[in-house]
C-alpha cells in the first residue's frame, strides 16, 4: 500500500482521507505538551505516536474501505509501548499501555477483576496471530522518543504512607496520561471532519486569567466606601485572599463564617493566584446544583463583560439556560454561544469552570475516555472546594488521596472553603484523637486563625434558643405563628410530611434533594423573592439549604444535629446583618420519635444511645 489513512469519509476519495501519520503526529505533539504540565510529555508523545499503531495493517485499511469486520487497533500500540519502554522496576511502559488500549473502550483493570477484558490478557496477545500483523511502514512514518522521562511522582516520606499510596499515585498518573490521550485523539479527528462539513467548531477563544482578574478588580471597587459591620468584615477577607494570593501552590483552608463574602474573595484569591503563577484556569465545586446556579450567577455578574467565560457543567445546565445567561450579560444567546459552552463541557478548557462535588471526584476515578477527557485540564488549576464540611464520610478518604495527589504532582492548588471546616488535617504532633491519620498536610489558613476568631465575633448575628423535644403539631403551629421562617429538618421524609401541615399556609415552601433541579430553582428563586418584598415564606427544608445557599431568613428552626449543620443552618438567619441580633433566633429542637443523627449518637456515651 501507498498511504495508511486514521480516518475516511464517504464523500470524500481516498487520496484525500485523514493521513495517519497526520493524525498520530498531531495527537503525540498535543498529548505530549499536556502531559508536560505535570513532568511526563515524553510519556504522553508516546501514547500519542503509538495509540493508533494498530491501523497500520491490510484488514483496518480494508475496513475503512467498507470491509465489515471490526478490528482491534488499540492493543498493538499497547503491546509496542509495553516492550519498548519496560524498565525493570518501573512500569513506564505498562502505564503508557494501559492509556492506549483503552482509548476507545475505557480503562481496563489490570489483572481480570473489572468487566472488560484485563490489560494483562490484551498485553499477551501477539501481533500476527491473535491480531493483525503491522506493516513495516509504521516504523518509518513515526518516530517514538528514545528514552521516557523518569516517574513524574513525588513520594511520601513516611514509608507507611509511601507504600500505602504507591499503587494509588500510579493509577492516578494512568487516568492523567490517559486524559492527554483521549482529548487530545477526539480535538484532531473532530478537526479534521470538520474541515470537511461546516468548518472548525466553536472552541477556545476565551479571555485570559488576567482579564477575568481586572474584570473583578473593577466590580470589587464598587464596594469601597461600605461602612456596616458586615461590609468592613467582608473587605479585610477579601484583602487577606489577596494576600494569600501570592504563596507558592498548594493547600489552602479558606475558613470564613457565614455571610462572609467567601464567594467573591475566593474567586478573587483564585485569579490572582492563578496569574501570579501562570496557572490555566479556577474550577469551582459545590455540593448542589442549587449553590453552583448561585454562585456561578455570582461569578459572571462579577467577571462582566467577560461573564461568558464561566462554563457551568452539570445536569441542570441545559441550552436554554446557557441561552439566558448569555442574554443576561449581554453577550450572544444563540446556538454558537450554546455550543461552545457544550463543547467545553467535554474537556472543561474554559478559563472558570463551575461544577458539582460528584461530577469531580467521580471524573478523577472514572475509567470511560468521556469521563476522563477532562482530567488534565484539572492539573496546574486552582480548584475551590466550597462547603467541603459535606465530603462524603464513606468516600472520604479517596477523596483526601485526589486532593493530595493533585496538589503534590500536577501542580494544582486546592483551597477547603467553608466556614465549618472539616477535621481532614494530618497532625503527626498530636494526639491520635485530635488527628486525621493520613489525611491533609501542610494545608495553609488563608485567614490566620487570630483574624479568623476575630470575624466569627464580629459576624455574631443571631442568638440561639434549645426548645427541647417537639411534636411536628408544635413544630407546625409555631411555624405558622412566624410570617418568615426557615425550618431545617434531618431526613427527606420528615421534612415533606411537615410540609404537608404547611402546604396550605401562605408562602409555604419545601426544599430537598427529592426534586428536581430545576424545580429546586425555581422554588429558591420564588423563596428570595418573596424575602425580599416582606411576604409570608415558611419554609421546610433538609440541610441541603445549608451548603452555602444564599437565603435570609428572620428566624430559622434546626432539628438536632452536629455542630456544623448547627452553624450552617445559623448562616441562613441575619445572613446581611440587617436586623438585631436579639430578635434573630436559632431554634434547636428534637423531633418527637425521631433517632438522633449518627454524628451525634457516635459521639454520645452507650447510655446515651440506648435511649436514642
Amino acid at each position: 500500500m501507498g498511504e495508511w489513512y486514521a480516518h475516511s469519509h464517504e464523500r470524500l476519495p481516498a487520496e484525500q482521507w485523514h493521513l495517519l501519520c497526520d493524525h498520530l503526529g498531531a495527537v503525540g505533539e498535543q498529548a505530549g505538551i499536556w502531559a508536560k504540565q505535570f513532568g511526563a510529555e515524553s510519556m504522553g508523545r508516546a501514547a500519542g505516536l503509538l495509540h493508533d499503531v494498530g491501523k497500520y495493517s491490510s484488514p483496518f485499511q480494508a475496513r475503512l474501505k467498507g470491509a465489515p469486520r471490526r478490528v482491534d487497533h488499540s492493543t498493538a500500540g499497547a503491546i509496542i509501548a509495553e516492550n519498548r519502554y519496560r524498565t525493570g522496576r518501573h512500569p513506564i511502559g505498562r502505564l503508557i499501555a494501559a492509556a492506549i488500549a483503552g482509548h476507545h473502550a475505557g480503562l481496563a483493570d489490570g489483572r481480570g477483576f473489572g468487566e472488560r477484558t484485563s490489560l494483562d490478557e490484551r498485553l499477551k496477545q501477539t501481533l500476527g496471530s491473535d491480531l493483525p500483523a503491522l506493516e513495516s511502514a509504521w516504523q518509518s512514518e513515526i518516530t517514538l522518543p528514545q528514552r521516557l522521562d523518569s516517574l513524574p511522582i513525588k513520594k511520601y516520606s513516611n514509608p507507611a504512607i509511601a507504600n500505602q499510596r504507591c499503587g494509588f499515585q500510579l493509577a492516578f498518573l494512568v487516568r492523567m496520561l490517559f486524559s492527554c490521550l483521549v482529548d487530545a485523539d477526539y480535538l484532531d479527528t473532530e478537526a479534521w471532519f470538520a474541515a470537511i462539513d461546516s468548518g472548525p467548531p466553536p472552541r477556545g477563544g476565551w479571555p485570559s486569567l488576567a482579564q477575568l482578574k481586572a474584570a473583578l478588580d473593577g466590580h470589587l471597587a464598587g464596594f469601597a466606601g461600605r461602612t456596616s459591620e458586615v461590609d468592613t468584615a467582608r473587605a479585610d477577607v477579601l484583602e487577606a485572599c489577596r494576600a494569600a494570593a501570592a504563596l507558592a501552590p498548594g493547600l489552602f483552608s479558606l475558613t470564613v463564617p457565614t455571610g462572609g463574602g467567601k464567594t467573591l474573595s475566593g474567586l478573587a484569591f483564585a485569579l490572582d493566584h492563578a496569574v501570579r503563577w501562570q496557572l490555566d484556569r479556577v474550577i469551582y465545586v459545590a455540593p448542589f446544583t442549587s449553590v453552583i446556579e448561585q454562585n456561578a450567577g455570582a461569578f459572571r455578574r462579577a467577571l462582566a463583560p467577560y461573564g461568558g467565560a464561566v462554563l457551568e457543567h452539570h445536569s441542570a445546565f441545559t441550552d436554554d439556560a446557557i441561552s439566558k445567561e448569555r442574554k443576561r450579560e449581554g453577550g450572544e444567546g444563540g446556538p454558537e454561544a450554546a455550543g461552545k459552552l457544550k463543547l467545553a463541557m467535554e474537556n472543561w478548557d474554559a478559563p472558570v469552570v463551575a461544577t458539582t462535588a460528584v461530577q469531580f471526584f467521580e471524573s478523577l476515578f472514572a475509567a470511560a475516555p468521556s469521563r476522563c477527557r477532562k482530567l488534565h485540564n484539572i492539573a496546574r488549576s486552582v480548584v475551590i472546594l466550597d462547603e467541603a464540611q459535606t465530603l462524603p464520610l464513606p468516600l472520604l478518604r479517596p477523596c483526601i488521596a485526589a486532593i493530595d495527589e493533585l496538589a503534590r504532582n500536577y501542580g494544582t492548588t486546592l483551597v477547603l472553603c467553608t466556614a465549618t471546616q472539616p477535621a481532614i488535617e494530618d497532625h503527626p504532633e498530636r494526639p491520635p484523637d485530635a488527628s486525621f491519620k493520613g489525611g491533609l498536610r501542610d494545608v495553609r489558613a488563608i485567614v490566620p486563625k487570630t483574624q479568623r476568631d476575630a470575624l466569627f465575633r464580629r459576624l455574631s448575628r443571631v442568638r440561639f434558643e434549645r426548645l427541647g423535644e417537639l411534636g411536628d403539631d408544635v413544630l407546625a403551629s409555631m411555624l405558622r405563628d412566624r410570617e418568615q421562617v426557615l425550618c431545617i429538618v434531618n431526613t427527606r421524609g420528615h421534612a415533606r410530611a411537615l410540609f404537608e401541615a404547611l402546604r396550605g399556609e401562605p408562602g409555604a415552601g419545601h426544599l430537598s434533594t427529592w426534586m428536581f433541579a430545576a424545580h429546586r430553582t425555581r422554588v429558591l428563586a420564588g423563596i428570595r423573592d418573596d424575602l425580599t418584598n416582606g411576604r409570608p415564606c415558611r419554609v421546610v427544608s433538609t440541610s441541603l439549604v445549608e451548603a452555602g445557599v444564599d437565603v435570609d431568613f428572620p428566624c430559622v428552626f434546626r432539628a438536632e444535629a452536629g455542630l456544623d449543620s448547627i452553624a450552617q443552618a445559623a448562616g441562613r438567619c441575619n445572613r446581611e446583618g440587617r436586623r438585631p441580633m436579639e430578635e434573630s433566633v436559632v431554634a434547636i429542637f428534637r423531633a418527637a420519635g425521631a433517632k438522633a443523627p449518627l454524628e451525634i449518637r457516635q459521639r454520645s456515651p452507650p447510655s446515651a444511645r440506648s435511649r436514642g
